[in-house]
Parts: C-alpha cells; structure tokens; sequence
C-alpha cells in the first residue's frame, strides 16, 4: 500500500557499509520500520543521511506491505526545517536524549495522531525559542498522557507521590517520593513550555530527571535508562 504521511525519526542504525534501518514514528500508521539501501552514498538524493537525524520532522511517501517486516520509502522530503536545533548543542543534546526515550516508550504500530501533533508542535515550539531548560522534563511528562500513565492529580494537595499507582497519597509508601520529591513534581505538572524557566535550580532538575525515568520505568516494560542520560547532565551542569 502506497502511503503519504509525515513522520518523525525516533532512531536509525547502520546496517552493513551503506545503509540504514529507521525507525520512524508516522502520522499515519503509528511506528514504522525502514530500510534505505546506500544511505551513505549520494547516489539517491531523496535518501540522504542528513535526512535522518534525531527527531527530524520529513514529509514521506512510502510502501507499506504491513506484513512486520521493513518497509521502503518511495520519496523523503523535510516537512519542517529546522533552524536552530542542528547549531545548538543544548537543544541537539536535549533532542537525541528525547528520541531515545521515545524509541524506549513507543512500541504501538498503530495510528496515535494526538500525540504526533503533540511532538510536532513541541518540536517547533524548542526550535523557535531560547529559554528551554525545561523543555525535556516537561516533555516527558505531558507524553505520559498519551501512553496512559500521567499522574492522577485529584489529590495533589496531599504530600506523597506513590509512583507504582501514579496518585498522591497522605501515606509514604516504599514506592513513593519524598516529600520534597513530589512538591517538585506538583510544580513540574503546573508547568507549561511559556512558563518560567528558572523556576528550577540545576540539582532540581537533575531530580525531576530521575524521577521522570523511574516513573517510566514502573509504568513501561523494557524501559532502559537513555545511554545520551550522561550527556544531557554534562550540558546542564
């Protein structure tokens, strides 16, 4: 079946000399797999590896046989060009880490067009802005309402955040956060991308980083730690 979508690149791995398998969160069909043949050559100007870095938002033609096995792109073009995350090594750092948490929480091949919409205007939003310190921890938690964890806030005046049922609670259970833990938390939830930036000091944020991690890991089978984890704390320490 012959499909036009836009898609987001989540991860790409070399295979052999010459090509690529990318891994591609579509529009259209949820996440697909692609194999481009001589990806490093310049030979096929539509299939380019400058196409295919982290979170790169393309406008794709593709043949989808739905049979589980990789698919082929017929055409690739950038659908929203980005001007300023590729120069910038505090928002490329923060996009590489941000496209291995989705390659880790995204395991759907099926339509989720909310949440594409989601990505695609966030993704424009850290593009055309400066002050974006907590653009990843923000992110992070507004995709868990989408894949069906975001914490119940019906009760977020009482003090413990029980990470297991993701409810506060009036008791500290051993899978629950401190009580500075979870007022860091409350804050995080009230925050929007507009919001103040400096509303956290750099080991606050290290903290609401763990946490946000931790919390997928209850709530994901298979969740691994992002190997670019590191990175990102070097850039923000």
């Amino acid at each position: 079946m012959l499909v036009k979508t836009k898609a987001i690149v989540i991860s790409t791995l070399k295979f052999q000399e010459k090509s690529l398998i990318v891994k591609c969160f579509t529009q259209s069909n949820g996440l697909k797999s692609y194999f481009v043949r001589d990806a490093f050559s310049g030979k096929k100007n539509n299939q380019k590896i400058a196409y295919f870095q982290p979170l790169s938002i393309l406008e794709i033609e593709a043949v989808h046989k739905n049979k589980g096995t990789l698919e082929h792109f017929r055409e690739i073009k950038t659908a929203v060009p980005f001007q300023t995350i590729p120069l910038d090594i505090v928002k490329s750092t923060m996009v590489l880490f941000l496209s291995e948490i989705l390659h880790h929480a995204i395991h759907e091949e099926e339509k989720n067009d909310d949440l594409f919409q989601y990505l695609e205007a966030a993704l424009q939003w850290l593009d055309t802005h400066n002050e974006i310190s907590n653009f990843h921890l923000i992110l992070m938690l507004e995709i868990t309402k989408f894949l069906g964890f975001y914490p119940d806030t019906t009760d977020q005046d009482l003090p413990f955040f029980e990470m297991n049922e993701g409810v506060f609670s009036i008791f500290q259970a051993m899978s629950s956060l401190s009580e500075h833990q979870s007022h860091l938390l409350k804050k995080l939830i009230a925050l929007k991308f507009d919001s103040d930036q400096k509303v956290f000091h750099v080991t606050e944020r290290q903290i609401l980083l763990k946490i946000l991690i931790d919390y997928y890991s209850f709530h994901l089978q298979g969740f691994k730690k992002p190997k670019s984890l590191e990175i990102l704390k070097e850039i923000f320490s």
